[in-house]
């Protein structure tokens, strides 16, 4: 990886935000959580929505580089500590009008050799921890004008097989189903979608991809010839926040590049190569 965050082999120009391009999709001065926002996508959703007007409050254990950026420390597994961040944010800035669910991920670990508490603290990040900060947020959420909206950070993993991190994809799966239920629980006031991410650009791509070379090749079996940028998933985290997604809820939107190649394409004899 370079210097400067770019990777040899992405072949296409990092993403802009939306801010960049000159869109005002509504979110100016509207107070967003963004859980694990301090690096990597989260860092990147975060930077739209400040680049958008929006106020963005990120949390995590520890803060990030970005001081420019609301911080709060939170454990969001923590639900005692997840009610008195939100609490927080409302008494600091009177509301909370969009959550961003993007704290999670998973180490690699074939299910033989992962141990039931390893199993059991994957799902809770990434499938309870998010419920969590939801219904925190909802609660606060639903008594205000306007309501609010959530995103969850959700993955492919969860929808094709996940070899090495079985119990993140299950995980992502369960993420994606609930939000179908809760659309209907929590409509009209608060909306609640998924943006579902591919493979991302982001500081620690070496430990899932390897060098240069191993982020090019990956890249090589997207359809888009590269990875996402976080700004990608900024970009549709912040269209689903926005007043532009007033009729959606219970959705999911794919942030993938078009996916990836099924395997039997490459392998096959046939006079079929696309």
């Amino acid at each position: 990886m370079k210097a400067d965050g770019q990777v040899a082999g992405q072949g296409v120009a990092g993403a802009a935000s939306a801010a960049a391009r000159g869109l005002d999709l509504g979110l100016d001065k509207q107070v967003v959580l963004v859980t694990g926002g301090t690096r990597g996508v989260g860092a990147g959703i975060a930077r739209v929505l400040a680049d958008l007007g929006a106020v963005p409050v990120v949390c995590g254990r520890n803060p990030g580089p970005d001081s420019e950026v609301e911080f709060v420390t939170c454990d969001v597994r923590d639900a005692d500590a997840v009610d008195a961040m939100v609490r927080g944010i409302v008494e600091t800035h009177g509301r909370l009008d969009g959550v961003v669910n993007n704290a999670g991920g998973s180490p690699f670990a074939p299910a033989a050799d992962a141990s039931p508490r390893f199993a059991s603290k994957i799902v809770e990040l990434n499938l309870l921890a998010p419920l969590t900060v939801a219904r925190a947020a909802h609660a606060m959420m639903c008594q205000q004008e306007g309501g609010g909206a959530i995103v969850n950070v959700s993955s492919v993993s969860g929808h094709r097989p996940s070899p090495g991190t079985s119990a993140y994809g299950a995980a992502k799966a369960g993420l994606d189903n609930a939000i179908t239920s809760l659309a209907i629980e929590w409509a009209p006031q608060v909306r609640i979608n998924s943006v579902v991410c591919g493979s991302v650009l982001t500081e620690q791509a070496h430990l899932h991809y390897g060098d240069d070379a191993g982020v090019a090749a990956v890249a090589a079996t997207i359809p888009m010839g590269r990875l996402a940028m976080p700004e990608d998933v900024g970009n549709a985290v912040a269209f689903l926040l926005s007043p532009l997604a007033g009729y959606i809820t219970g959705s999911t939107l794919t942030v993938h590049g078009g996916g990836e190649r099924p395997a039997f394409l490459a392998a096959a004899t046939a006079d079929n190569k696309v």
